[in-house]
């Protein structure tokens, strides 16, 4: 099969189905071969199911040839995380803990409507344990890779659906963020990824991180990413936190442009210390976004560095998360999720409470910006990617990946919907991302300004040479 098709967008592969110049089953068997070309090299995929996939591409093959698709995506292929269930496949969350041999007898939300839609699911992605921190190696699955160098971290937890995006496994990929999660990996990997509003995407079961955890799609085009969205963004009752339906397409809202919005641009949040070449690059991109008919202007949101508030929440998951397990797991574990969990066990229901209120006043702070600012511009992350190895690229004073993430966790707090893509490469080529973020519910203004930057700076649109992997 060509190359080309594995690089095609799911909105064109959809017209090449409509149009008889391409079947799903061609589609699935060209994904399916890149994954077997590149995953030994990059690690994206802890479990495939060529079968399965194959006999659902049959399936919308054969409605595509009565011009009768089943759905918004029929035909395309996607993967999930292996944080996310999916029915009749193991959920192993990268933990030596888990047990294969229990299958889940239910999809998850976002996977029910997928299917419902017609994709064809490639897989399972991996994830550090549990999803825990900003790089993607696990005990379990071992360690994911970045195609543009592959001795630097693709970032995480979402590292393995970033990789496979990138690398054409696909092109819809179900990511989860509870700190960062889709837009660490995607501004390292250089990808489209979105964390929509909380309660956007119905989640079940609850994540043991609690209200920082959501999912949102990792695609290599914001237009994919949109329509993605439209999907999984269908209701579903098992979700108690979910929202409203508001029956939103939000693929059909993206040509709207941002001219007249008033956009923020924060360097660097009051508090971050951000690479040179990275500063440099978004800089430029923000000045930018003046061009596009947006009203620029540099200014912070108003808050000091809320990762006490964040860790308030983040070791006390964690802590959850370990409590269960005997002493013998406890020993399987990664270390430095063992650190979090006793930190997070030994967390007072006062500090607790505390970063509860501190919370509770940060989406206020933000409310009360968005109030003038229809947009937030940043940085998405510090640095490029970093070398394999640490889980941190500051050494001993950022054994925690949040210390080297500051600009991910504060909107995870708030809930706000927050998308990157990516805005240049350093001098040594690994791309570099751009954060936008909306206020609270507003995924739409997110989206027009990532497809308008993104359709006036298609040179950032870049895949890696795959030839030696």
């Amino acid at each position: 099969m060509s190359d080309d098709i594995c690089q095609m967008s799911a909105i064109d592969l959809l017209a090449a189905y409509s149009d008889g110049s391409l079947s799903p089953v061609e589609v699935t068997e060209a994904a399916l071969g890149r994954i077997n070309q590149c995953n030994e090299a990059f690690n994206a995929f802890c479990l495939v199911d060529e079968e399965g996939a194959l006999a659902t591409a049959k399936q919308s093959e054969e409605r595509w040839r009565k011009n009768a698709p089943q759905g918004r995506v029929d035909g395309v292929p996607a993967s999930v995380k292996d944080l996310v269930l999916a029915k009749d496949w193991p959920t192993q969350r990268g933990s030596r803990t888990s047990d294969r041999s229990q299958l889940s007898p239910e999809d998850a939300p976002a996977v029910e409507r997928l299917r419902e839609h017609g994709a064809v699911i490639l897989g399972k992605t991996t994830t550090p344990e549990f999803g825990w921190k900003g790089v993607t190696d696990s005990p379990l699955t071992g360690i994911t890779r970045n195609p543009w160098n592959s001795e630097h971290t693709p970032g995480g937890s979402s590292g393995g659906a970033a990789v496979a995006a990138l690398t054409g496994m696909g092109p819809l990929h179900i990511g989860t963020d509870g700190g960062g999660s889709v837009r660490i990996p995607a501004s390292f990997s250089g990808i489209f990824g979105l964390k929509a509003n909380f309660g956007r995407v119905p989640v079940y079961p609850a994540s043991p991180f609690g209200t920082l955890s959501h999912l949102g799609p990792m695609t290599r085009s914001v237009a994919d990413g949109a329509l993605m969205l439209t999907v999984m963004a269908e209701p579903d009752p098992r979700d108690a936190f979910s929202l409203p339906y508001d029956a939103r397409d939000y693929f059909s809202v993206l040509e709207g442009g941002i001219a007249g919005l008033c956009v923020a641009f924060s360097p660097d949040l009051g508090y971050a210390e951000v690479d040179p070449e990275v500063a440099k690059l978004v800089a430029a991109a923000a000045k930018s976004f003046a061009a596009l008919g947006a009203q620029v202007e540099q200014v912070d949101p108003g808050f000091d560095n809320p990762q006490a508030i964040f860790r308030s929440h983040w070791y006390a998951g964690a802590a959850h998360i370990l409590r269960a397990m005997t002493p013998e797991q406890r020993e399987l574990v990664d270390p430095g999720l063992r650190i979090v969990a006793e930190k997070g066990q030994a967390l007072s229901m006062d500090a607790y409470m505390k970063g509860a209120m501190a919370r509770s006043q940060l989406v206020v702070t933000m409310r009360r910006f968005h109030q003038k600012y229809d947009l937030l511009l940043t940085p998405t992350m510090p640095t490029p990617a970093f070398s394999l190895g640490p889980d941190s690229p500051i050494g001993q004073n950022g054994e925690v990946w949040d210390d080297w993430s500051p600009f991910t966790y504060p909107f995870n707090l708030t809930g706000q919907p927050a998308a990157t893509l990516p805005c240049g490469f350093t001098s040594g080529g690994l791309p570099v991302g751009l954060q936008i973020v909306g206020r609270n519910y507003d995924e739409v203004n997110v989206l027009r300004a990532a497809h308008a930057f993104e359709t006036a700076h298609p040179e950032h649109r870049k895949t890696p040479s795959l030839a030696a992997s």
